[in-house]
C-alpha cells in the first residue's frame, strides 16, 4: 500500500509533505464508502483530490478531511454543463457511480458535455466479481469468461467496456478493479449482523462467498493509481472465500456470544435481490492484487478484519469514556 505522506494531527488538522502522488489530481465520482477511503488515502500521499457525492452530509465530512467536493448528480443533466470546469487540471479519475441499464452513467455525461478534452493519464473503474455469474463455487481469475445473471452485473460489464474504449480512444491507462463484497467498520460487518436482533445463519451446502476490507480495496486502488500500466484487469478478494455462518460464528466468539441460529436457504424467506446474491456460488483468486506493485493484504482473510473492527471500535469506546 502507498506509503502515506502526511502526518495526522487530528480530525481536520493535517500537515502536508511531499507523497508518491504529489502533483497529481484526483477526481472522484461517487465518494462512497470505498471511494472515499480511497480519495482519503490519495490525499495522505500527496496528491490533490476532488469528489462529488450526492449527500450533503458526506459532502460536509470529506471538505473537512481535505477533499474538494462537488454536490453532482449524473442524471440532473442540467449540472452537465459545468463538468469541464471540474476536471480543469484531473490527471487521475476513479468512477465509483453504479450504473445503468446502458452503462456507466459518468461516462455518458464526461463525453456529451465534451468534458475529457485533456484527457486523464489513468482512469480507475470498480467493477464488480458479479460479472462472472454462477461458476458453481470453482475457483476463477481474470481469464474467465464473464457471465452475468444480474442486471447490475450486466451493467457493469457494458461499463467496463464502454471505459475500455474511452481509455484506449485518450491513451489513457485503465484499471479495472472487480471488487468483491465489502466491509469495514460500521454497518457493514459481521458483529455488526451479530448485534442485530433476530440474527439467523443461512446455510447452503458448499456455498461460499468472497470479500474484501474497504482498507485493502481503497489500498488495491493506490497501488494501481501509482503504477498505472496500460489496461489491467483486476480482482479485488482477500485471501479466504468462505461461508457466511463462518463470518457469524467468527464474529460470535469475538464478542463473547452464542452463534446465531441455523436456517436453510430454502427457508430462509430471502427477498428477491438477496436471493439472487446466493443463487452463485464461485472462489476468487486474486494473484494479479497480490501482485500490484506495493500492495500488500493488511487482512488476508476476515478473521484478521474483524478483528481489527473490533479492536478499533472499543478504542473508540475507551477514549470516549476518559474524555
Amino acid at each position: 500500500m502507498t506509503p502515506r505522506a502526511s502526518v495526522r494531527l487530528s480530525r481536520n488538522r493535517t500537515i502536508r509533505t511531499a507523497g508518491p502522488l504529489s502533483g497529481r489530481h484526483l477526481f472522484v465520482f461517487g465518494a462512497g464508502f470505498c471511494a472515499g477511503l480511497a480519495a482519503l488515502r490519495a490525499r495522505d500521499a500527496g496528491a490533490r483530490v476532488s469528489a462529488t457525492t450526492r449527500d450533503p452530509l458526506r459532502a460536509a465530512e470529506l471538505a473537512e478531511q481535505g477533499i474538494g467536493m462537488h454536490l453532482f448528480d449524473t442524471a440532473a443533466s442540467e449540472r452537465r454543463a459545468g463538468l469541464a470546469d471540474m476536471l480543469e487540471g484531473v490527471t487521475d479519475l476513479l468512477i465509483s457511480v453504479p450504473p445503468g441499464a446502458g452503462g456507466c452513467p459518468v461516462r455518458a455525461a464526461l463525453v456529451s458535455a465534451g468534458a475529457l478534452r485533456s484527457g486523464p493519464g489513468w482512469i480507475g473503474y470498480l467493477s464488480s466479481t458479479g460479472v462472472y455469474g454462477d461458476c458453481g463455487g470453482a475457483w476463477i481469475d481474470e481469464t474467465r469468461a464473464p457471465a452475468p445473471r444480474t442486471a447490475d452485473a450486466r451493467a457493469r460489464l457494458i461499463a467496463e467496456g464502454d471505459w475500455a474504449a474511452l481509455a484506449a480512444d485518450g491513451g489513457a491507462a485503465l484499471d479495472i478493479l472487480r471488487l468483491s463484497g465489502l466491509y469495514g467498520p460500521g454497518r457493514r460487518n459481521a458483529l455488526d449482523r451479530m448485534r442485530s436482533p433476530g440474527i439467523r445463519a443461512v446455510l447452503r451446502h458448499g456455498q461460499v462467498f468472497n470479500r474484501i476490507h474497504v482498507e485493502d480495496a481503497a489500498g488495491a486502488i493506490l497501488a494501481a493509481m501509482s503504477a498505472p500500466a496500460g489496461q489491467r484487469l483486476v480482482n479485488v478478494a482477500d485471501d479466504l472465500p468462505a461461508p457466511a455462518h463462518a463470518l457469524l460464528d467468527h464474529a460470535a466468539r469475538l464478542l463473547g456470544r452464542p452463534p446465531a441460529p441455523r436456517v436453510p436457504l430454502g427457508e430462509a424467506g430471502l427477498p428477491p435481490v438477496a436471493a439472487a446474491f446466493w443463487a452463485e456460488n464461485r472462489r476468487i483468486r486474486n494473484d494479479r492484487l497480490k501482485a500490484l506493485p506495493g500492495f500488500a493484504l493488511r487482512y488476508p482473510t476476515y478473521r484478521e478484519g474483524l478483528a481489527a473492527i473490533l479492536a478499533e471500535e472499543r478504542a473508540g469506546i475507551a477514549t470516549t469514556a476518559a474524555e
